[in-house]
């Protein structure tokens, strides 16, 4: 193909029938064009995927959203935090857009193309009523990082939002993190007390609530590397302990590192209700709601503190 450099490049790019495959040096990632997403990305042998990342909407209610009625008035973001449509695919090679390369079209492709950056597009429509989208553009370059932007439309008529950004679920319980922001637990309402600098946090701690909720998120973060020492094959010894970083983009961003998703939390009313913690959830966030606790009865979050879904919100970040 004329639009694919053979010369001189990085990347050797695979055309599957329903993906596209990425090598690099000591590093690949898969594309689906069916699960809608990067489903694979491998670093050092060790594979870092155990579901294909999707954008996410909800983060667990506390005691104080339950007592000003939050979820009740923007409950439908838990539904589409678990269920979206994925729209057409698109994807560009070294800035050129190609035609989509499903099959029967990819079989003009000898799987030995190679490139210096490729480009994977991906578009979600919510269920929501009414609906919007909101659209993931993964830039994988030779230099090892992938630049990932994430923009959801704005829509009138749609409630406020928990919260915005991806979310990252691993095959096995990292065994801790480090990060660059403030210290502690931090949300937009609650970063008074954080101090910037470097920290590690040992494992993936869960605040021992009564009723399991929201917790562990980290705000202005400059980046994390989240730390892993298994993986899912039985046989294998124990392993050298393994990194995967995010990196800020334009601005820094928030994330949590649980071993929960945010509906696991809210399925438990008792902490003995939560599952066996097996995965590492890693969310990457542009927007978090405040949590409030003006008081312990129900005040609402303040206004600056919001999220307000009728207004377009635009982040990135880079996978290293």
């Amino acid at each position: 193909m004329e639009n694919i450099n053979k010369e001189e490049t990085k990347l050797r790019l695979v055309f599957g029938d329903v993906t596209l495959g990425v090598h690099g040096s000591n590093f690949s990632c898969i594309f689906s064009y069916q699960t809608g997403g990067l489903e694979s990305l491998v670093k050092d042998g060790r594979e870092w995927l155990y579901r294909t990342p999707r954008p996410t909407f909800w983060r667990a209610v506390t005691d104080n959203d339950r007592g000003n009625g939050f979820p009740i008035r923007s409950g439908v973001w838990l539904a589409a935090d678990m269920f979206m449509k994925s729209m057409p695919v698109s994807v560009a090679v070294d800035g050129k857009n190609i035609p989509f390369p499903k099959a029967p079209l990819n079989n003009k492709y000898t799987g030995e193309e190679t490139a210096e950056s490729v480009e994977i597009a991906y578009c979600y429509e919510t269920i929501t009523v009414p609906s919007t989208i909101v659209a993931v553009c993964y830039t994988v370059s030779a230099d090892a990082k992938i630049h990932v932007q994430v923009r959801y439309q704005g829509k009138k008529g749609l409630p406020e939002l928990p919260v915005f950004g991806m979310r990252f679920v691993m095959p096995t319980l990292a065994e801790g993190y480090i990060y660059e922001g403030l210290s502690g637990e931090t949300y937009p309402d609650r970063m008074a007390g954080g101090i910037a600098g470097t920290y590690e946090v040992k494992g993936l701690p869960v605040t021992p609530y009564l009723v399991p909720q929201e917790c562990g998120m980290h705000m202005e973060s400059k980046r994390v590397t989240v730390l892993r020492n298994t993986v899912l094959d039985n046989t294998a010894q124990k392993l050298r302990r393994s990194g995967l970083t995010v990196l800020q983009g334009e601005k820094p961003f928030a994330f949590s590192c649980l071993p929960y998703t945010a509906e696991e939390l809210e399925n438990a009313t008792h902490q003995e209700e939560l599952p066996p913690a097996r995965r590492t959830v890693l969310c990457v966030l542009g927007a978090v709601r405040g949590v409030g606790g003006i008081d312990s009865w129900g005040t609402d979050v303040t206004e600056p503190y919001h999220i307000d879904a009728t207004q377009d919100i635009a982040y990135d970040f880079y996978i290293e």
